[in-house]
């Protein structure tokens, strides 16, 4: 059994070291002169998403816990890119993988996830998820993964080349190597953890600002200092935001928070293919809007500085969701609003 588990952790340690770090892109902003903005392009990963990072820490964690072993079925509760990711590493390792996901999940999603071996299991709200991923566990000699829980103690926050690591290494030659923001919206609240741990941890006087959709928890909860708020309602924007707060997200690390409506996230979404030719998710457009606010409210008080942000994924896997016209409309409503917003904030000099 050791020997197994030690051949599994270098098998994930050897697709490490095969993958080099996401790049970091500059956007640049011409009516905002001495602010720099940068995304983290985690599309680049092998499973295409940020979760490629917390997949891999959650699969070493449970591993090094003992919690799975060469017959184990591992189970995870995620709407789409964190069981993408985990089918990945289950495979690698030669382990099956169940993800436990609302019927709404993007097709593109279920499919990489069958790509990578794994096998879906669907309830019809994500309000749902946890206690059949449980359930299913329990009855099929397998491991709960539960993310929502083990997200922010699963990665290293000191180093060992974590997300906020990458990043302040990849601003060392900017002209403003610290940042002055890093906008994070939560799924888990395990990267936000850690990049706030992190910035603590090395003194920086950079802000963490995390940005929040409709219907999650998380905004309210840190608005009413209250970790019991619950809204019962999925979040709209597919990979983040909650219906209730879950136990991997810090309050305490985090500076400021902003409450993106959903339409301005698509619009931002769109915005950035327009500027740049990539399709990108909505979830980055969240970040996106989200850093944009920042650096409204910097060039308002003349502050100069850099702001860091993250391009979560492609927009390949939402072509039938968020890139289709009709079913923003009739899922979301109309962004037409908040692109003017956009074109008026970002092409005023």
């Amino acid at each position: 059994m050791r020997a197994w588990i030690k051949k599994s952790i270098e098998t994930i340690n050897a697709d490490h070291q095969r993958s080099a770090d996401t790049h970091l892109i500059k956007f640049d902003l011409p009516c905002f002169d001495n602010i720099g903005l940068y995304l983290k392009d985690e599309s680049t990963h092998p499973t295409g998403s940020l979760k490629h990072r917390l997949a891999r820490s959650l699969f070493l964690y449970a591993l090094c816990n003992g919690k799975i072993k060469p017959d184990t079925t591992v189970v995870e509760a995620s709407s789409g890119s964190t069981a993408v990711s985990e089918a990945y590493f289950a495979r690698l390792i030669g382990v099956p993988f169940v993800a436990v996901m609302p019927r709404s999940t993007s097709p593109q999603k279920i499919a990489q996830i069958e790509r990578f071996g794994g096998h879906c299991h669907y309830v019809d709200n994500a309000t749902e998820m946890h206690a059949a991923a449980t359930k299913l566990a329990d009855s099929n000699n397998g491991h709960f993964m539960d993310q929502f829980t083990y997200a922010e103690r699963a990665t290293d926050w000191r180093g060992n080349n974590n997300i906020a690591e990458s990043m302040f290494r990849q601003m060392a030659n900017e002209v403003h190597p610290i940042p002055y923001a890093m906008v994070m919206s939560a799924g888990t609240g395990g990267t936000s953890a850690t990049i706030g741990r992190y910035i603590r941890y090395l003194g920086y006087d950079t802000k963490l600002v995390v940005v929040d959709p409709e219907n999650s928890a998380f905004y309210p909860s840190y608005m009413a200092q209250d970790a019991n708020v619950v809204t019962g309602i999925s979040s709209r924007i597919e990979g983040i935001g909650r219906p209730q707060v879950e136990a991997s997200f810090m309050p305490d690390v985090i500076d400021e928070m902003i409450q993106v409506p959903d339409p301005a996230s698509i619009a931002t979404m769109r915005w950035f293919e327009k500027m740049t030719g990539r399709k990108v998710g909505p979830s980055t457009g969240t970040n996106l809007w989200g850093a944009l606010q920042v650096a409204r409210e910097m060039r308002s008080q003349n502050i100069s500085g850099s702001i860091v942000t993250l391009l979560c994924d492609s927009g390949d896997r939402y072509l039938q969701t968020y890139h289709n016209p009709e079913w923003v409309k009739e899922h979301l409503g109309d962004p037409r609003g908040y692109m003017e917003e956009l074109e008026t904030m970002v092409g005023s000099c």
